[in-house]
């Protein structure tokens, strides 16, 4: 099978200042482990696609950065896209090139740079099951994973009816729902909109043309000029775009230790902590605390009977915050004059 790998590389990360910033964005920083994000991710999916069946979009400015990872794919299928137009448009654009280079009846299975994996041999698995699945049904398929604690910061997925053993029909999508809706989806069997797809890039591309007036119209006059198509389309989510509103969505349960690591508190749940929970990167002594988490770059982090904080110290910037109001981080770093947020 003509089988290729998307990986989508953008953003900035704000919710990780100052550690992420615009020319160190949280996809090319060792959050999880002792390599890169994208790094950590192209190692994953190696087994399902060669480098030169693997795209990775991003921003203009990080494609020297990326092109230098070891293990990276060619230069020529790191795709800087000119502006932000959300993943309807990245994923539209990368179907096109894959079909222009491999044909329609081609496959791609699409994942986000910036997740942490827990195990990733189920990960590849789950990955593959859902690329046999889009190729046998001829269908859109998502990954919807099996939560793991009642969270309103992620969307739902209402799985129907089998389509066949381990793929079912997608009921509805939920948006980020409340705190008691979440502990309701779950119980209810609601599965987390994990971001991970799979189909034949000619069916997505069919339905896109069918369902998507913010973007078919765009690929369909500009499909060979990435400059032409980005400022024509509209920017939407793929969910919105086609996944909503199309009649050929299926979803892969699954389980692998999937997180999106969103947020500096996120990292309590990925990074290795010791008996009361802390969590610390650098030189960091704590002493009575717990569920704190702390990233020392070139400085000493001591804490001393507290508890919930996020501490990060990089290059003579200080953020203290709760892990909480970690996830409202956006909101400070908007506030920031650009000396502070534009770090190097």
């Amino acid at each position: 099978m003509k089988r290729w790998v998307v990986v989508l590389a953008g953003g900035v990360g704000s919710r990780f200042w100052p550690l992420s910033t615009s020319v160190r964005p949280k996809q090319l920083l060792p959050l999880v482990s002792d390599e890169p994000m994208l790094l950590d991710q192209l190692k994953r999916v190696r087994p399902l696609a060669s480098p030169a069946r693997t795209l990775v979009l991003t921003n203009a400015d990080l494609v020297p950065a990326i092109t230098r990872l070891k293990g990276a794919p060619p230069k020529k299928n790191i795709i800087a896209e000119p502006k932000p137009a959300g993943t309807a448009a990245a994923l539209a654009w990368a179907a096109q090139v894959i079909k222009q280079r491999d044909g329609a009846e081609a496959t791609m299975v699409s994942v986000h740079a910036d997740w942490a994996i827990g195990n990733a041999t189920g990960f590849r698995e789950t990955l593959l099951a859902a690329a046999i699945a889009a190729e046998k049904h001829q269908a859109l398929v998502t990954v919807g994973v099996v939560p793991t604690r009642p969270d309103p910061g992620l969307g739902y997925i209402e799985p129907g009816t089998h389509a066949s053993p381990g793929v079912r029909r997608v009921r509805r999508f939920i948006e980020k729902p409340t705190s008691d809706k979440a502990a309701e989806l779950r119980a209810s069997g609601a599965l987390w909109n994990s971001g991970i797809f799979a189909w034949r890039v000619g069916d997505f591309l069919d339905e896109l043309k069918a369902h998507s007036p913010e973007v078919g119209p765009a690929l369909a006059k500009h499909g060979k000029s990435l400059s032409g198509f980005f400022g024509a389309v509209k920017h939407i989510a793929v969910d919105h775009a086609v996944l909503e509103r199309s009649k050929k969505v299926l979803v892969v349960p699954a389980e692998f230790g999937w997180d999106d690591v969103g947020t500096w508190g996120a990292l309590r749940r990925v990074r290795p902590h010791d008996l009361k929970g802390n969590t610390a990167h650098g030189e960091v002594h704590v002493q009575d605390s717990g569920q704190n988490v702390v990233h020392a770059e070139g400085a000493k982090v001591a804490l001393y009977g507290v508890n919930d904080l996020v501490v990060v110290v990089r290059d003579g910037v200080t953020l203290v915050t709760t892990v909480d109001k970690s996830a409202d981080l956006k909101k400070l770093v908007e506030s920031l004059p650009p000396k502070w947020r534009d770090l190097k």
